[in-house]
């Protein structure tokens, strides 16, 4: 039985101790160099099987594929990263409004718009904190589009504490319950 020696030279570029990380191409270049060095030090009497072979020459194109697919993905997000900045640069300076009806509450007012039907008799603004408990509740003026909340509570301390807010506009025709709308958030 022949005995192969072990391989002392580096020539599979792997460094020891590096604190870097290989870069996108160094991970495949060290790949070819591994399988070089396999194929040149390999036991002339037990060669390698070749199914083995045929295994390292699929995971080396699925690899050269990741890596192709890496550097592509990296350009993608890069030009999106642009196309954002350039989109968001368009609204300094605006009023944003947004509607939804979870709010940070933070010790200024929280400005809001609605847009109440002219079939409803009247609107009411409830406030819930966080654990679903109601903490304001005010009708609002069906004459008005334009509304703000101080953060006042029902308990009559001076505000709320700053936290997570659900805002919801009740509904009434007839006093007969007609839904629940979101506000209009602006954000500025």
């Amino acid at each position: 039985m022949t005995t192969v020696a072990p391989v002392t030279n580096t020539t599979a570029g792997i460094a020891t101790g590096s604190a870097e990380q290989p870069g996108i191409g160094e991970e495949f270049n060290t790949f070819l160099k591994l399988l070089t060095a396999q194929l040149r030090n390999q036991d002339p009497l037990e060669p390698l099987d070749s199914t083995q072979f045929v295994e390292q020459l699929a995971t080396f194109s699925s690899l050269e594929q990741n890596v192709k697919s890496n550097s592509s993905l990296d350009v993608i997000a890069a030009k999106m990263s642009d196309l954002y900045a350039i989109v968001a640069s368009q609204w300094l300076g605006q009023t944003v409004t947004v509607e939804s009806t979870w709010v940070p509450f933070s010790e200024q007012a929280i400005k809001f718009t609605v847009d109440i039907p002219d079939e409803v008799d009247r609107a009411v603004l409830t406030v819930k904190d966080d654990t679903g408990k109601v903490v304001w509740n005010e009708t609002l003026d069906e004459s008005k589009t334009n509304f703000s909340w101080s953060g006042s509570v029902l308990t009559g301390d001076a505000k709320a504490p700053e936290g997570l807010y659900q805002m919801g506009i009740d509904l009434y025709r007839a006093d007969e319950y007609a839904g629940t709308m979101a506000p209009k958030l602006d954000l500025n």
